[in-house]
Formats: C-alpha cells, sequence, structure tokens
C-alpha cells in the first residue's frame, strides 16, 4: 500500500475517532467515495482489509489505524 493511502486511511481513521469516540467502527468502503471511482485503489485495500489481515467487516478505527502504522 502506498504512502499516501496509509495517511488518507489514517486520516479518516483520526476524523472518525474524533466525530464519535475511540470505539468507532469502520468498513473498508469509509474511504472511498459513495461511487467506484477508483476500482483500483478499493481493490488494494479491499486485498490488504481481507486477505492479509482477515478483518471483520466493521473493525475498531484505533485497530485499523494501528495496522496502517506498523506497515513497512
Amino acid at each position: 500500500m502506498n504512502q499516501l493511502l496509509k495517511e488518507k486511511i489514517s486520516k479518516i481513521c483520526n476524523e472518525k475517532i474524533e466525530q464519535k469516540g475511540e470505539n468507532v467502527g469502520l468498513s473498508f468502503y469509509a474511504f472511498f467515495a459513495n461511487k467506484n471511482d477508483d476500482s483500483e485503489t478499493l481493490m488494494q485495500v479491499a486485498t490488504w482489509w481481507i486477505q492479509t489481515h482477515q478483518l471483520d467487516h466493521f473493525e475498531k478505527a484505533t485497530k485499523i489505524k494501528q495496522l496502517i502504522s506498523q506497515e513497512t
């Protein structure tokens, strides 16, 4: 996953945590617009979410932030 995408995911996680608290859950769709205008990036995040980390549909934003920060 490229650095810009990691930064975007981290930023969105921070925003959701600030708005709704530490227990807020997200799906990987939270990082995209409501229309599929970037299918390549969507598939990259879906692969990271589903295959690489075997995450549930909804996960806590704090967990996602932690996983993203551990990526090299």
